[in-house]
């Protein structure tokens, strides 16, 4: 026979309250993405060309590592997502 009756008070452990979910609603989100798209676009620009051109690829590419590097300023400015503390 199978007994139904608790042997010991089983224990919850709930986790840290967990910051406001934004989901990167930001000026550095929405600049570090305009610009990664602007830069994807003018790269792949580049490669469709009629005569591939080294150069526009390079400055598409370019343009993503400075949104990149904006996007890390701004955050760092105060105008990104809060970082969490573990």
């Amino acid at each position: 026979m199978v007994e139904n009756t608790p042997k010991a008070a089983e224990l919850a452990y709930l986790p840290p309250a967990v910051p406001p979910s934004n989901h990167g609603h930001t000026v550095a989100a929405w600049v570090t993405m305009i610009g990664i798209t602007l830069g994807a676009l003018v790269s792949a620009v580049a490669l469709v060309l009629p005569t591939p051109s080294a150069v526009l690829f390079w400055a598409g590419l370019s343009v993503v590592v400075a949104a990149l590097l904006v996007g890390w300023f701004l955050r760092q400015a105060g105008l990104g997502q809060k970082s969490v503390r573990r």
